[in-house]
C-alpha cells in the first residue's frame, strides 16, 4: 500500500523543480515585457500654433530675452545658459511644488526662425523630449508661432502627452501678448 501511495504522489524534488520552473518562467516573462517596453516605447507629439500680430524678428526678440521669461512665461519660469547650438541649458518648468528642472542640449538656434532642444527627464529613455519653437512670417506681416513637443519613452505607457497641451497654449497666448504690446 505504501508503494502505491508513494507512486501516486510526485517526488518532493520534482515539486521543487516545477516551482522553480514556474518562477523562472514568470521572471523571464516579466523581463521580456520590460525589454519590449524599453525597446519599443510609445511616443507622442503635441503641436500648438498661434498667429501673432508682430514680425518674426519681434517675436524672436521676446524668445531670446530668456532673462525676462519669468515676467511673462507661465510654462517655463527660467532658462539659464547661452542660446547657441550644442549648449547645455537649465530649464525650470512650473513653479513651487510642481517645478521641474532639467538640462537639455540646444539643438537649433536660428534667430527669427527656430529654437529647439533635446533632453530627458530623470534619465534617458524614460521621458525623452524634443521641444521646438518655430516662427514663420504670415502674409499679413505677422508671425505664425508653433510650439511642438515630441515625447518618447517608457513613462508614456502611463502618461498622456495631451496633458502638455494646456500649458503650451498658455505660453503661446502669453508670448502673443508680450510680442504685440510693443
Amino acid at each position: 500500500m505504501n508503494r502505491l501511495n508513494s507512486a501516486a504522489r510526485p517526488h518532493p524534488r520534482k515539486r521543487v523543480t516545477k516551482t522553480r520552473c514556474r518562477v523562472a518562467v514568470a521572471v523571464l516573462t516579466l523581463l521580456a515585457g520590460l525589454l519590449i517596453a524599453v525597446a519599443l516605447p510609445p511616443s507622442g507629439t503635441v503641436r500648438t500654433t498661434i498667429d501673432i500680430a508682430a514680425p518674426p524678428s519681434r517675436v524672436w526678440a521676446v524668445l531670446a530675452d530668456t532673462a525676462a521669461w519669468p515676467a511673462w512665461n507661465p510654462e517655463i519660469s527660467a532658462l539659464h545658459g547661452p542660446l547657441v547650438p550644442g549648449a547645455r541649458v537649465e530649464i525650470h518648468e512650473g513653479a513651487g511644488d510642481d517645478e521641474m528642472v532639467f538640462h537639455p542640449v540646444l539643438r537649433t538656434v536660428e534667430p527669427g526662425h527656430e529654437l529647439s532642444w533635446r533632453g530627458h527627464i530623470l534619465m534617458p529613455h524614460l521621458f525623452d523630449v524634443l521641444h521646438a519653437f518655430t516662427l514663420a512670417p504670415t502674409q499679413a506681416g505677422g508671425t505664425r508661432f508653433t510650439q511642438s513637443e515630441q515625447v518618447r519613452g517608457v513613462l508614456l505607457w502611463f502618461y498622456d502627452v495631451e496633458q502638455l497641451r494646456p500649458s503650451s497654449n498658455a505660453m503661446n497666448l502669453a508670448l502673443k501678448a508680450r510680442a504685440e504690446q510693443s
